[in-house]
Formats: structure tokens, sequence, C-alpha cells
């Protein structure tokens, strides 16, 4: 059975704030790329392509974890819980809005099988 965890996160800066968000947001990601369990933690940004016109926040965090509970760990840290109270939830934050989703590549009743 596959543990992974696949998180994206979403942001939508307040006007004028889009490049302050994003270092903010790289600045994160040296010590999340040390946990454990981690496997890919990466800051992106959205561009334009004609194949690709979907709507979304123009700044994601694409990350994989090796399981629920090391992303959760990750959701504690001290560095990631002070990130959201003040850039997001504080009034004068860089982001407007957020979206954070966690996701499982495994099937609904997917019958794994049962190993060791």
């Amino acid at each position: 059975m596959s543990k992974k965890v696949y998180c994206i996160a979403q942001f939508l800066p307040k006007p004028g704030k889009a490049d302050e968000l994003f270092k903010v947001l790289q600045s994160l990601e040296p010590n999340s790329n040390r946990e454990d369990g981690c496997l890919q933690y990466i800051v992106t940004r959205q561009i334009s392509s004609p194949f690709a016109e979907g709507k979304s926040f123009p700044i994601a965090f694409n990350e994989i974890w090796a399981d629920l509970p090391s992303f959760e760990a990750h959701c504690q840290r001290s560095e990631i819980k002070q990130f959201f109270e003040t850039y997001c939830l504080a009034e004068n934050g860089l982001a407007a809005d957020w979206n954070v989703c966690i996701y499982t590549d495994e099937p609904a009743n997917f019958d794994a099988p049962k190993l060791g």
C-alpha cells in the first residue's frame, strides 16, 4: 500500500506582494527538505501556456511526504506555524488567501499486498 501523501499548498498574494511572498515561501524550503519524511518540497509560480489554462492561485508548493504522520509533523513545526500566523492570518500579512490540500495516489478499496 502506498503511504505517500501529496500536498498542494496554494497562495494568493495580496496586490503587489507576489515577489515578497514567493521569497518568504522559498525560505521555508531548506529546513523542510531536511525533514526525514520529506520527499519533495518546492515552491512554484504559475506560468502561462495555451495548454494549461486552468484557474489556480499563482503560487503553489508541490510537496510529497513519506506518510501522513510526516506531513502532520511538518505542519506542527514552529517555523511553519509562524509562517501562517505572520503571513496568512495577520492583518498585515502577505497572503490574501491560501488553500492547502493533501492527496493519495492509492485508489479507493485498493487490495495492496500485505508485506512482512
